[in-house]
């Protein structure tokens, strides 16, 4: 049994809206796009970016000559830098004061003697020794306290100004790096900006290059509606043959498309004599007529399928049962891997 499709054919108007469209986009499509417009930007580096890598590349190893000072300070010598220059002046003075009230004391031992009756006696004499060697000690100990106290003050110092110059090069390390992080900081901000402006023009420009697209694919969509649903301009009639044994056990084209993943793509003939040599049930073909024998031996046929005029060569379904399934059709196919013979078309 045939069966009748009806075709409603376009109004004449819709047509040539199809025609125009088509000869715009190919005049669109024609102009090459400016993609120099359209390229990605990347915002030069701002100038307070710059100041602050200057800044940390001129300031590396500031530190140095605080911390080289501070060394200074903190070796054998160090304090040697804070002596009193009056130290030995100190000394002096002192010591002078010192022998100054050891002559009254033995000028008191002469006078003692006077006044006992022993002036120039031995026991004079003992007393003016004890004192001189008393004096020796005690001038000798005044001396080292005085050095020590000058060694001591002049240590300290050189401790504390170790310890200020090692603050020193801690701060200007600690100043510098706040600057730079602030230049860096602000210059990132400022670069932010110019990339954002950049970027902005950037879409700009494709919106512009690419709003005539938009426009012609609008108008083309509503081309495609009028061609879809508008009314007819008159009915064309056409017959369809009754499909062949072979189209109804693959489930006729869309099937096969579908099968290929194609949707509603129409089937190559590659595609369909992949489809044909998996449908080797005998009850598909008619023509059939041994041709030989394959090296194991199988029996290889020429044969058509029903309502179909090409012929081609394989085996029957029915004699390779290892090589055979039922397909969800219900008809036998064959995986021509297990066999020694080729399925090709003959002609």
């Amino acid at each position: 049994m045939a069966i009748e499709q009806v075709q409603n054919l376009p109004q004449q108007y819709v047509t040539d809206l199809g025609v125009d469209y088509g000869k715009q986009l190919a005049g669109l499509t024609s102009i090459p796009l400016d993609t120099a417009r359209l390229a990605p930007q990347v915002a030069a580096q701002d100038p307070l970016q710059t100041q602050s890598y200057n800044l940390a590349s001129s300031g590396v190893g500031s530190y140095q000559p605080f911390l080289t000072q501070a060394g200074a300070y903190s070796g054998p010598t160090g304090y040697q830098s804070f002596m009193s220059p009056y130290q030995q002046d100190i000394i002096d003075t002192t010591l002078a004061d010192f022998d100054k009230q050891a002559a009254k004391d033995m000028t008191g031992i002469g006078l003692l003697a006077a006044q006992t009756g022993n002036l120039g006696g031995g026991r004079e004499g003992v007393m003016r020794s004890e004192l001189a060697s008393q004096s020796n000690l005690d001038r000798a100990a005044l001396l080292a306290t005085l050095r020590q106290q000058g060694f001591n003050t002049s240590q300290n110092l050189a401790n504390r100004a170790f310890g200020q110059q090692r603050n020193l090069a801690s701060d200007i390390t600690d100043f510098q790096t706040a600057d730079i992080n602030q230049l860096g900081r602000l210059g990132g901000l400022q670069q932010a900006q110019a990339q954002a402006q950049l970027d902005a023009t950037r879409e700009a420009n494709r919106l512009e290059a690419f709003e005539p697209y938009e426009r012609l694919g609008t108008y083309g969509s509503g081309v495609a509606s009028l061609f879809t649903g508008n009314a007819p301009f008159g009915n064309q009639s056409t017959v369809t043959p009754n499909p062949t044994p072979l189209q109804t056990a693959l489930g006729t084209a869309s099937v096969l498309s579908g099968i290929f993943g194609g949707g509603n793509r129409r089937l190559s003939p590659y595609e369909q004599d992949l489809q044909k040599q998996t449908m080797s049930d005998i009850q598909l073909k008619e023509d059939i007529k041994l041709v030989g024998k394959s090296p194991s031996g199988l029996n290889v046929y020429n044969f058509k399928y029903i309502g179909e005029d090409e012929t081609y060569q394989g085996v029957m379904a029915q004699e390779v049962p290892w090589a055979a399934s039922v397909a969800d059709n219900g008809y036998l196919q064959v995986d021509y891997s297990k066999v020694d013979v080729d399925f090709k078309k003959v002609n």
